[in-house]
């Protein structure tokens, strides 16, 4: 029996990091805006080209986000990023354009369940909802990009059948989107199921971007990653330290940890413009400001060509 020793992986890949979005709105204690800033910045100077900056949800709802259009504000000079923030609604959606914000990001439940969890309403009613943000995007020149969360699991009704994706994807079709997220909100994939359902979307949907958000609570994110870049993707999100989670999803802990992403496509000579040592310093100094990481491997064990000193050759042990 032979095999094959060749995978089939991109050369390059783009990374969006989500810390000020998902990975603050999941820390209980309040933030203060200086200290956000100073993240975002250090982030800014990793080689990071993509960040979801914020969200423009109801204070009540997630307050640590309440200084949206501030953090907006103070980031502005940071020219070299392209920014884009979570709307919830078409409320939100002009909050957001007002502070400056060039992309928003629309948000969608897979399930009925997770939605009214997370939306007060069902997904069907949510994608209703989407046509006023669209119309006012369009008016604004600003552009948008869908999402599917819990699209691989969730913690309400389990496995998604690949029908409910499809017509989800459909739906965004209709509405003129171009690029979709698929989120392992609750970290349920796995990579047979990522390779399969990926490749059954990217087979029916050729003409859409899909983006990878995975969410790393079992484990698995970084063997998710490849299953997904095994079929074409190339776009994925993911957090400095591993900072995250969804606040509607029971049990749901932080995203793959930027660090740990970067340093597993450097090993397999798969670029991505963020330079391995400048990202995990700045994880180290996320880390303090913040008082804790959501899981880093990168944190406890550094990166593979970090080798230590080897034992002496003349010295046995118990010597």
């Amino acid at each position: 029996m032979s095999f094959s020793t060749n995978m089939q992986l991109p050369s390059k890949v783009v990374i969006c990091e989500v810390a000020p979005r998902d990975g603050f709105q999941a820390e209980k204690t309040w933030i203060p805006t200086e200290k956000k800033i100073a993240i975002i910045k250090k982030l800014a100077t990793t080689g990071i080209q993509s960040m979801e900056i914020t969200s423009f949800v109801h204070p009540k709802a997630i307050p640590q986000l309440k200084d949206a259009e501030e953090v907006v504000r103070q980031s502005q000079e940071l020219t070299g990023i392209k920014f884009r923030a979570l709307v919830p609604n078409a409320k939100g959606a002009q909050r957001a354009i007002d502070a400056g914000i060039k992309k928003l990001k629309l948000m969608l439940s897979a399930t009925d369940s997770h939605s009214l969890s997370n939306a007060n309403c069902l997904t069907k009613e949510a994608m209703e909802g989407f046509a006023p943000i669209i119309e006012l995007a369009e008016k604004h020149d600003v552009k948008v990009g869908g999402s599917i969360s819990v699209a691989f699991g969730c913690s309400f009704e389990g496995k998604v059948p690949i029908n409910r994706l499809g017509d989800i994807v459909e739906r965004y079709i209709g509405y003129g989107i171009e690029e979709i997220s698929l989120a392992d909100s609750t970290g349920m994939a796995n990579p047979r199921q990522v390779y399969q359902t990926v490749g059954q979307l990217r087979n029916k949907f050729p003409e859409m971007t899909f983006t990878m958000h995975l969410h790393n609570t079992r484990g698995m994110a970084i063997a998710n990653a490849v299953a997904a870049m095994q079929q074409g993707i190339v776009h994925f999100d993911s957090s400095i330290t591993g900072l995250g989670g969804c606040p509607y999803a029971p049990g749901a802990t932080g995203n793959v940890a930027t660090e740990d992403l970067v340093h597993t496509l450097s090993e397999m000579g798969i670029e991505t413009g963020i330079d391995l040592g400048t990202i995990l310093n700045v994880a180290k100094e996320v880390k303090q400001i913040i008082g804790h990481d959501g899981g880093s491997y990168m944190l406890q064990a550094g990166p593979c060509s970090q080798l230590h000193e080897a034992p002496d050759s003349q010295q046995k042990l118990g010597v």
